[in-house]
């Protein structure tokens, strides 16, 4: 015991609200940012745009969705300074009420019929909001649950930030889908999509109930008790760790994955240019399924990542998922439902989440505590940002009427994902690193038996606490 008091901080652990928290916030925030997502893929080309050739349409909706990403690493360097400097908790709830507020505007907005140019113009107005304040959820999220999780299950603990996130994204295609199945086409194209995005007013008024009850992290509070706390958290993150930051950008490029399956993929399969019209309703039905399975497998993934490395789920995950986007897309050429949903179950639900429940861990236990919401978010989110562009991209060299697509598509996406599988390769390993140890190049971790049995007090303890609550 005399070790984790050497090496792990002081002060009041709470691990199941600030999980809890994490969860319910990057829900909440996700699904904000999720659903402009499936609604660019849907329904913006028809309304914000001008009536013409449908590729354009397509390409320029698709467009205004990687705008969000190309805000993101701004907000990454301003939000991760602000979460390095004022604590996690106060930079989470400046996160969730730009969202809001912007998603808000979005449900709102006048369509090209009414306002002419100014609709797409304010559409990436608001878009570049959204962007900018996602931009430090996952990184702010991720370091709370991380630095409130006991030592030996910091992996377990911090993979239901991105079990929320997969929830985020359930909500946002579940509530299109009553909309689109049961509305008359005309309506749900004049005001019906609007709903979705009216509803993120709950969305504000509970997020902030639940973040601030949760205190900050007892790993702040000893760096804000030392004056340890950097007056440029970004410099320093950016000249200390460097090396883990190109790490971190290069493995979120994994981001292709999910831009395959709900970007491209909902675009591919219900566009009327592409000719494969699958019905709205049904296709929405695919990522709903994925992500379901996806909530499911993820918490195994992460508590996977306690006992055997987060190297080893991340590279089989980028891998494994890029091989399968290849079935994934020619099951949609060929208007295949059932094999559609298989492989996206297989693709997005099971194998990615070798990635997806694993980063939430990894990324941040590059990083000192002093820098770790700058390192991580500027980082991943550059990454993304670059991921986000392929949807475009992918139209641009896949258009209507080309041959091929799933091949060209495919290959892109495993070339991809095998460069992030390569950059996990390289990283240190971290899952048995102490909290106060981590981002030190000279850390030693703790040799396995002794990490066995500290991981094993530590699930101990926390049947014994449950017991007596």
């Amino acid at each position: 015991m005399a070790t984790i008091t050497a090496h792990e901080p002081k002060g009041k652990h709470q691990s199941k609200k600030a999980t809890a928290s994490g969860w319910i916030g990057s829900a909440l925030e996700y699904y904000d940012f999720f659903i402009y997502a499936t609604a660019a893929a849907l329904i913006f080309p028809q309304i914000f745009f001008p009536k013409g050739d449908p590729q354009i349409a397509i390409i320029a909706s698709l467009a205004t969705y990687g705008v969000g990403y190309v805000a993101r690493p701004i907000g990454a360097v301003l939000l991760g300074h602000w979460g390095d400097t004022h604590g996690r908790k106060t930079v989470l709830i400046l996160c969730m009420f730009l969202m809001g507020f912007s998603t808000i505007a979005v449900g709102l907005l006048p369509t090209y019929d009414q306002v002419g140019l100014w609709a797409p113009a304010l559409l990436v107005v608001l878009r570049l909001i959204q962007g900018f304040a996602v931009a430090g959820e996952i990184s702010g999220a991720s370091s709370m649950i991380l630095e409130h999780a006991p030592f030996g299950r910091r992996g377990f603990f911090a993979s239901f930030t991105l079990q929320g996130v997969q929830a985020g994204q359930i909500m946002a295609a579940a509530v299109f889908l009553p909309l689109a199945h049961y509305m008359d086409k005309d309506a749900f194209n004049a005001w019906g999509w609007r709903i979705p995005f009216l509803l993120s007013f709950i969305v504000i008024v509970a997020g902030y109930i639940i973040r601030k009850e949760v205190e900050e992290t007892p790993a702040f509070a000893e760096v804000e008790k030392s004056a340890a706390v950097p007056k440029a958290p970004v410099i320093q993150a950016v000249t200390e760790s460097w090396r883990d930051m190109l790490r971190v950008l290069l493995c979120s490029l994994m981001n292709v994955i999910p831009v395959v399956a709900t970007i491209f993929g909902a675009a591919y399969a219900v566009q009327p240019g592409y000719g494969i019209n699958f019905e709205k309703d049904i296709y929405l039905w695919i990522p709903v399924m994925g992500n379901i399975l996806a909530v499911i497998v993820i918490p195994f993934v992460g508590n996977l990542s306690d006992k055997v490395g987060r190297r080893l789920p991340i590279i089989v995950g980028a891998l494994g998922s890029g091989l399968l986007s290849f079935g994934y897309l020619y099951a949609i050429s060929i208007h295949n439902v059932p094999l559609a949903i298989v492989m996206s179950l297989l693709m997005w639900g099971v194998v990615y989440q070798g990635y997806n429940a694993v980063f939430p861990s990894f990324y941040p236990e590059m990083f000192p505590t002093r820098t770790r919401v700058s390192g991580m978010a500027i980082s991943q989110n550059i990454g993304t940002a670059i991921t986000a562009l392929l949807p475009a991209l992918f139209v641009a060299v896949a258009p209507p009427g080309a041959a091929n697509i799933p091949l060209v598509v495919g290959a892109i996406t495993l070339a991809i994902c095998a460069i992030a599988a390569v950059s996990a390769w390289t990283a240190r390993e971290t899952y048995r690193v102490h909290m106060n140890d981590l981002g030190k190049p000279e850390a030693v971790p703790v040799d396995k038996p002794e990490y066995d049995r500290l991981r094993e007090q530590t699930l101990v303890d926390a049947r014994l606490a449950k017991a007596a609550a």
